[in-house]
Protein backbone atom coordinates (compact mmCIF):
# COMPACT_ATOMS: atom_id res chain seq x y z
CA UNK A 1 0.00 0.00 0.00
CA UNK A 2 2.44 2.21 1.09
CA UNK A 3 4.57 1.64 -2.52
CA UNK A 4 1.15 2.35 -4.34
CA UNK A 5 1.09 5.75 -2.27
CA UNK A 6 4.53 6.69 -3.41
CA UNK A 7 3.73 6.10 -7.03
CA UNK A 8 1.03 8.33 -7.10
CA UNK A 9 2.97 10.74 -5.45
CA UNK A 10 5.40 10.55 -7.88
CA UNK A 11 2.55 10.03 -10.64
CA UNK A 12 1.44 13.82 -9.54
CA UNK A 13 5.25 15.54 -9.03
CA UNK A 14 6.08 14.09 -12.76
CA UNK A 15 2.74 15.88 -14.06
CA UNK A 16 3.13 19.14 -12.52
CA UNK A 17 6.97 18.70 -13.68
CA UNK A 18 5.71 18.54 -17.00
CA UNK A 19 2.91 20.89 -17.32
CA UNK A 20 5.66 23.57 -15.90
CA UNK A 21 8.29 22.36 -18.53
CA UNK A 22 6.05 22.27 -21.34
CA UNK A 23 5.04 25.92 -20.77
CA UNK A 24 8.66 26.97 -20.30
CA UNK A 25 9.66 25.10 -23.44
CA UNK A 26 7.02 27.69 -25.62
CA UNK A 27 8.73 30.64 -24.17
CA UNK A 28 12.37 29.76 -25.33
CA UNK A 29 14.23 26.91 -26.58
CA UNK A 30 13.74 23.44 -25.30
CA UNK A 31 17.26 22.99 -24.31
CA UNK A 32 17.41 26.28 -22.66
CA UNK A 33 14.38 24.95 -20.35
CA UNK A 34 16.26 21.78 -20.03
CA UNK A 35 19.96 23.26 -19.41
CA UNK A 36 18.11 24.89 -16.35
CA UNK A 37 15.71 22.32 -14.88
CA UNK A 38 18.05 19.47 -14.77
CA UNK A 39 20.93 21.30 -12.76
CA UNK A 40 18.37 22.23 -10.53
CA UNK A 41 16.71 18.78 -9.78
CA UNK A 42 20.98 17.96 -9.16
CA UNK A 43 20.50 20.41 -6.17
CA UNK A 44 17.74 18.99 -5.03
CA UNK A 45 18.90 15.14 -5.16
CA UNK A 46 22.28 16.91 -3.12
CA UNK A 47 20.22 17.93 -0.71
CA UNK A 48 18.46 14.24 -0.24
CA UNK A 49 21.85 12.85 0.37
CA UNK A 50 21.80 13.75 4.06
CA UNK A 51 18.99 12.33 4.87
CA UNK A 52 18.79 9.41 2.15
CA UNK A 53 22.28 8.11 2.04
CA UNK A 54 24.21 7.12 -0.52
CA UNK A 55 26.26 4.46 -2.20
CA UNK A 56 28.34 4.75 -5.37
CA UNK A 57 29.64 1.12 -6.24
CA UNK A 58 30.00 0.32 -9.95
CA UNK A 59 26.77 -1.24 -10.47
CA UNK A 60 24.73 1.77 -9.05
CA UNK A 61 27.67 4.09 -10.92
CA UNK A 62 26.52 1.98 -14.23
CA UNK A 63 22.91 2.04 -13.97
CA UNK A 64 22.76 5.95 -12.36
CA UNK A 65 24.46 7.22 -15.36
CA UNK A 66 22.51 4.99 -17.96
CA UNK A 67 19.03 6.69 -16.34
CA UNK A 68 20.85 9.88 -17.03
CA UNK A 69 21.05 9.47 -20.33
CA UNK A 70 17.53 8.10 -20.84
CA UNK A 71 16.71 10.89 -18.54
CA UNK A 72 18.61 13.87 -20.66
CA UNK A 73 16.80 12.31 -23.78
CA UNK A 74 13.58 12.17 -22.11
CA UNK A 75 13.88 15.79 -20.82
CA UNK A 76 14.07 17.00 -24.00
CA UNK A 77 12.16 15.39 -25.95
CA UNK A 78 8.90 15.35 -23.69
CA UNK A 79 9.46 19.03 -23.21
CA UNK A 80 9.26 19.34 -27.18
CA UNK A 81 6.69 17.08 -27.79
CA UNK A 82 4.60 18.93 -25.25
CA UNK A 83 5.64 22.62 -26.83
CA UNK A 84 4.53 21.40 -30.38
CA UNK A 85 1.72 19.59 -29.54
CA UNK A 86 -1.07 18.44 -29.95
CA UNK A 87 -0.96 17.48 -26.54
CA UNK A 88 -4.31 15.45 -26.56
CA UNK A 89 -2.57 12.97 -29.41
CA UNK A 90 1.00 12.91 -28.30
CA UNK A 91 0.41 12.69 -24.78
CA UNK A 92 -1.45 9.63 -24.55
CA UNK A 93 0.98 7.76 -26.62
CA UNK A 94 4.17 9.41 -24.52
CA UNK A 95 2.15 7.85 -21.23
CA UNK A 96 1.31 4.46 -22.75
CA UNK A 97 5.01 3.63 -24.08
CA UNK A 98 6.45 4.63 -20.54
CA UNK A 99 4.44 2.25 -18.91
CA UNK A 100 4.05 -0.38 -20.89
CA UNK A 101 7.93 -0.76 -21.04
CA UNK A 102 8.54 -1.05 -17.58
CA UNK A 103 5.37 -3.19 -16.87
CA UNK A 104 6.99 -5.95 -19.68
CA UNK A 105 10.19 -5.67 -17.67
CA UNK A 106 9.07 -6.13 -14.60
CA UNK A 107 6.58 -9.38 -15.45
CA UNK A 108 9.77 -10.91 -17.33
CA UNK A 109 12.22 -10.75 -14.40
CA UNK A 110 9.62 -12.67 -12.57
CA UNK A 111 6.50 -10.41 -10.84
CA UNK A 112 3.27 -11.84 -10.57
CA UNK A 113 0.32 -10.70 -9.81
CA UNK A 114 -3.04 -11.30 -8.25
CA UNK A 115 -6.19 -11.75 -9.54
CA UNK A 116 -7.15 -7.57 -8.61
CA UNK A 117 -4.07 -7.13 -10.17
CA UNK A 118 -4.76 -8.46 -13.97
CA UNK A 119 -7.81 -6.51 -14.02
CA UNK A 120 -6.51 -3.30 -12.43
CA UNK A 121 -3.44 -2.98 -14.86
CA UNK A 122 -5.27 -3.33 -17.72
CA UNK A 123 -8.13 -0.44 -16.45
CA UNK A 124 -4.50 1.32 -15.12
CA UNK A 125 -3.48 1.59 -18.78
CA UNK A 126 -6.54 2.64 -20.40
CA UNK A 127 -7.03 5.35 -17.93
CA UNK A 128 -3.29 6.59 -18.83
CA UNK A 129 -4.97 7.24 -22.65
CA UNK A 130 -8.08 8.38 -21.34
CA UNK A 131 -7.02 10.85 -18.95
CA UNK A 132 -4.48 12.63 -21.33
CA UNK A 133 -6.94 12.39 -24.05
CA UNK A 134 -8.65 15.65 -25.19
CA UNK A 135 -11.77 16.25 -27.28
CA UNK A 136 -9.75 16.28 -30.35
CA UNK A 137 -7.69 13.42 -29.87
CA UNK A 138 -9.52 11.44 -32.48
CA UNK A 139 -9.16 14.04 -35.71
CA UNK A 140 -6.00 15.87 -34.47
CA UNK A 141 -3.31 14.29 -36.74
CA UNK A 142 0.10 15.16 -35.58
CA UNK A 143 2.99 15.95 -38.11
CA UNK A 144 5.21 12.15 -38.74
CA UNK A 145 8.11 13.69 -36.82
CA UNK A 146 6.34 14.95 -34.07
CA UNK A 147 4.91 11.69 -33.42
CA UNK A 148 8.15 9.72 -33.64
CA UNK A 149 9.40 12.21 -30.85
CA UNK A 150 6.66 11.36 -28.53
CA UNK A 151 7.40 7.27 -29.20
CA UNK A 152 10.87 8.89 -28.61
CA UNK A 153 9.96 10.44 -25.14
CA UNK A 154 8.13 7.55 -24.23
CA UNK A 155 10.78 5.51 -24.66
CA UNK A 156 13.08 7.23 -22.69
CA UNK A 157 10.70 7.88 -19.80
CA UNK A 158 10.22 3.98 -19.52
CA UNK A 159 14.26 3.37 -19.67
CA UNK A 160 15.10 6.14 -17.08
CA UNK A 161 12.58 4.25 -14.63
CA UNK A 162 14.16 0.52 -15.66
CA UNK A 163 17.39 1.93 -15.13
CA UNK A 164 16.77 3.17 -11.42
CA UNK A 165 14.96 0.01 -10.64
CA UNK A 166 17.64 -1.98 -11.50
CA UNK A 167 20.28 0.14 -8.96
CA UNK A 168 20.89 -1.78 -5.96
CA UNK A 169 18.20 -0.96 -3.50
CA UNK A 170 20.43 -0.13 -0.70
CA UNK A 171 22.31 2.71 -2.82
CA UNK A 172 20.67 5.50 -1.51
CA UNK A 173 19.90 8.48 -3.78
CA UNK A 174 23.19 7.62 -4.50
CA UNK A 175 21.52 6.51 -8.74
CA UNK A 176 19.28 9.44 -8.74
CA UNK A 177 22.57 11.89 -7.72
CA UNK A 178 24.37 10.38 -10.96
CA UNK A 179 22.05 9.77 -13.52
CA UNK A 180 20.92 13.80 -12.65
CA UNK A 181 24.47 14.85 -12.70
CA UNK A 182 25.44 12.71 -16.37
CA UNK A 183 21.48 14.43 -17.54
CA UNK A 184 23.08 17.83 -16.73
CA UNK A 185 26.32 17.35 -18.16
CA UNK A 186 24.81 15.84 -21.36
CA UNK A 187 22.33 19.00 -21.87
CA UNK A 188 25.41 21.24 -20.53
CA UNK A 189 26.89 20.09 -23.54
CA UNK A 190 24.25 20.01 -26.36
CA UNK A 191 23.53 23.38 -25.54
CA UNK A 192 26.89 24.36 -25.62
CA UNK A 193 27.43 22.49 -29.46
CA UNK A 194 23.87 24.33 -30.55
CA UNK A 195 24.18 27.30 -28.88
CA UNK A 196 23.97 29.66 -32.36
CA UNK A 197 20.51 27.58 -32.41
CA UNK A 198 19.30 28.11 -29.28
CA UNK A 199 18.15 31.55 -30.54
CA UNK A 200 17.97 34.95 -28.06
CA UNK A 201 14.98 34.46 -26.19
CA UNK A 202 15.19 34.14 -22.54
CA UNK A 203 14.06 31.18 -20.77
CA UNK A 204 11.47 31.29 -18.09
CA UNK A 205 14.04 30.41 -15.27
CA UNK A 206 11.82 29.82 -11.98
CA UNK A 207 9.53 27.85 -14.30
CA UNK A 208 12.07 25.65 -15.30
CA UNK A 209 13.84 25.81 -12.16
CA UNK A 210 10.43 24.64 -10.62
CA UNK A 211 10.01 22.01 -12.98
CA UNK A 212 13.44 20.49 -11.97
CA UNK A 213 12.65 20.39 -8.35
CA UNK A 214 9.38 18.60 -9.29
CA UNK A 215 11.09 15.98 -11.49
CA UNK A 216 14.00 15.25 -9.09
CA UNK A 217 10.82 14.88 -6.61
CA UNK A 218 9.30 12.04 -8.90
CA UNK A 219 12.17 10.48 -9.14
CA UNK A 220 13.04 10.04 -5.49
CA UNK A 221 9.22 9.25 -4.80
CA UNK A 222 9.59 6.75 -7.89
CA UNK A 223 12.77 4.88 -6.77
CA UNK A 224 11.08 4.39 -2.92
CA UNK A 225 7.94 2.82 -4.64
CA UNK A 226 9.75 0.25 -6.92
CA UNK A 227 12.13 -0.77 -4.56
CA UNK A 228 8.70 -1.20 -2.40
CA UNK A 229 6.59 -2.58 -5.08
CA UNK A 230 6.33 -4.26 -8.13
CA UNK A 231 8.05 -2.57 -11.42
CA UNK A 232 4.98 -3.55 -13.24
CA UNK A 233 2.30 -1.73 -10.84
CA UNK A 234 4.40 0.84 -9.97
CA UNK A 235 5.24 1.86 -13.01
CA UNK A 236 1.61 1.70 -14.85
CA UNK A 237 0.80 4.04 -11.52
CA UNK A 238 3.66 6.60 -12.69
CA UNK A 239 2.17 7.01 -15.88
CA UNK A 240 -0.99 8.12 -14.98
CA UNK A 241 1.16 11.46 -14.72
CA UNK A 242 -0.86 13.41 -17.37
CA UNK A 243 -3.70 13.64 -14.49
CA UNK A 244 -1.63 15.66 -12.86
CA UNK A 245 -1.05 18.40 -15.79
CA UNK A 246 -4.69 17.87 -17.20
CA UNK A 247 -5.86 19.05 -13.44
CA UNK A 248 -3.18 22.03 -13.10
CA UNK A 249 -4.24 22.79 -17.31
CA UNK A 250 -7.80 23.20 -15.38
CA UNK A 251 -7.05 24.93 -12.61
CA UNK A 252 -4.19 27.33 -13.77
CA UNK A 253 -5.11 27.86 -17.67
CA UNK A 254 -8.86 27.76 -17.12
CA UNK A 255 -8.63 24.21 -19.87
CA UNK A 256 -12.19 22.47 -20.16
CA UNK A 257 -11.88 19.03 -18.41
CA UNK A 258 -13.36 16.64 -21.18
CA UNK A 259 -15.60 13.44 -20.81
CA UNK A 260 -13.29 11.13 -21.96
CA UNK A 261 -10.90 12.74 -19.11
CA UNK A 262 -13.32 12.43 -16.19
CA UNK A 263 -13.74 9.13 -17.35
CA UNK A 264 -10.13 8.28 -17.39
CA UNK A 265 -9.48 9.39 -13.83
CA UNK A 266 -12.56 7.93 -12.60
CA UNK A 267 -10.77 4.90 -13.90
CA UNK A 268 -7.81 5.66 -12.73
CA UNK A 269 -9.16 5.81 -9.43
CA UNK A 270 -11.09 1.85 -9.76
CA UNK A 271 -7.52 1.01 -10.91
CA UNK A 272 -5.29 2.44 -8.22
CA UNK A 273 -8.08 0.59 -5.86
CA UNK A 274 -7.79 -3.06 -7.53
CA UNK A 275 -3.68 -2.52 -7.77
CA UNK A 276 -3.98 -1.87 -3.63
CA UNK A 277 -5.44 -5.32 -3.49
CA UNK A 278 -3.11 -7.18 -4.83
Amino acid sequence: MIALLLALGSSLSYGCADFLGGLGARKAHVLRTVMIAAPASLAVELLLWPFFGASFTPVTLAWGAASGVASAAAFALLYRTLAIGPMNVLSPVTALISAMLPVGVGLLQGEHLGAAGLIGLPLALAAVVLVSAGRGAGSARPARAALLMAFGAGAAIALQLIFLHQAPSDSGVGPLIVGRAVSSAVTLTAAGVMYQRLGSEKPAYAMSAAAGVLDSVANLLFLLAARGGDLAVVAVITALYPAGTVLLARTVLAERMYRTQVIGLGTAAVAVSLLALT
